[in-house]
C-alpha cells in the first residue's frame, strides 16, 4: 500500500525530540495495544507516505500542497512541478506565476503557490537552501503548520510524530486508542499509549489502515487484521 522508502538527498540540521509522556495502562490493555501494532508491523514493516518525493525539500513541498487534497492529485501535480523545480533556488526562480499553472489542479492552489514561493525564499536566505529538520524552524515556514511538520519529521525518521488527520482520528477512536475531541488531544493520547518501538511508524500504519480498511462508512472488518482486537467491531457487524 505504501510507497517504497526513499533516501533523502540532503542531511539537514536536526535536534533530538523529547520523549513522549507515557500513560500507565492495565496489563491487558498494554498487551492488546502491543498486539495491534505487532500485526500492523507484520503486514507492513516500514510504512511510508504515498506522496512522491526524493529529498527533504520535495517532501515538505508535497506535504504542504496536500492540505485538503488527495495524495493522488498531489503526485500528478508534483510530477510536473519537480521536473522543473525540485530545489528552493529553482522554485524561487519559477515564481508564483510559473508555479500556479503546474499546481492549478490542487485545491487552494493560489494560496499554496504563494506559501511555497515564500518558503523557498526563507530557506535560501535563512537556512542555506536546506530544509531545517527542527520542529520550530519547520513550523515557521509559510504553509507549514504542526501537522505538516509532524509528517515531514516522522517520514524522515527524525522524531516520532503522529499527524492526526481524519483517517487517524477515526481509527484511533474505533480502536479505543484515544478518546479526545480534537486532533491535538488525540495526538497526545496516541503518543502516550503506543509502544515505543512502534511510535515512529504508527502514523503511517494508522493512516493507511483508515484509508484502505477502516474506512468511514463501511469499514472492511472482514479484511481487518486486528478485527478481533477492535472494541468497535460489533457496531459494524
Amino acid at each position: 500500500m505504501a510507497a517504497p522508502p526513499r533516501s533523502p538527498a540532503a542531511k539537514p540540521r536536526k535536534t533530538p525530540a523529547k520523549a513522549p509522556v507515557r500513560r500507565r495502562l492495565p496489563p491487558a490493555e498494554q498487551a492488546r495495544i502491543a498486539t495491534l501494532f505487532e500485526r500492523f508491523e507484520a503486514a507492513e514493516s516500514d510504512p511510508r507516505t504515498e506522496l512522491n518525493y526524493d529529498s527533504p525539500y520535495t517532501l515538505v513541498t508535497a506535504v504542504a500542497l496536500s492540505a485538503q487534497a488527495t495524495d493522488v492529485s498531489v503526485n500528478k501535480a508534483t510530477a510536473r512541478l519537480f521536473a522543473v523545480a525540485d530545489t528552493p533556488e529553482k522554485m524561487l526562480a519559477l515564481g508564483e506565476e510559473g508555479l500556479i499553472p503546474l499546481i492549478a489542479s490542487i485545491g487552494l492552489f493560489r494560496t499554496k503557490a504563494r506559501n511555497v514561493i515564500a518558503a523557498a525564499r526563507i530557506l535560501i536566505e535563512q537556512h542555506g537552501g536546506e530544509v531545517p529538520l527542527e520542529r520550530a524552524a519547520l513550523q515557521a515556514l509559510p504553509g507549514v503548520g504542526r501537522k505538516t511538520a509532524s509528517v515531514v519529521l516522522n517520514e524522515l525518521r527524525v522524531e516520532p510524530a503522529i499527524a492526526v488527520d481524519t483517517h487517524v482520528f477515526r481509527v484511533a477512536h474505533r480502536l479505543k486508542l484515544a478518546f479526545g475531541k480534537t486532533p491535538d488531544q488525540v495526538e497526545a493520547e496516541l503518543m502516550a499509549v503506543i509502544p515505543q518501538p512502534y511510535l515512529v511508524r504508527a502514523h503511517h500504519w494508522l493512516i493507511l489502515h483508515g484509508r484502505y480498511v477502516c474506512v468511514a462508512r463501511r469499514p472492511k472488518c472482514e479484511e481487518c487484521p486486528v478485527a478481533d482486537l477492535c472494541p468497535s467491531r460489533a457496531l459494524f457487524s
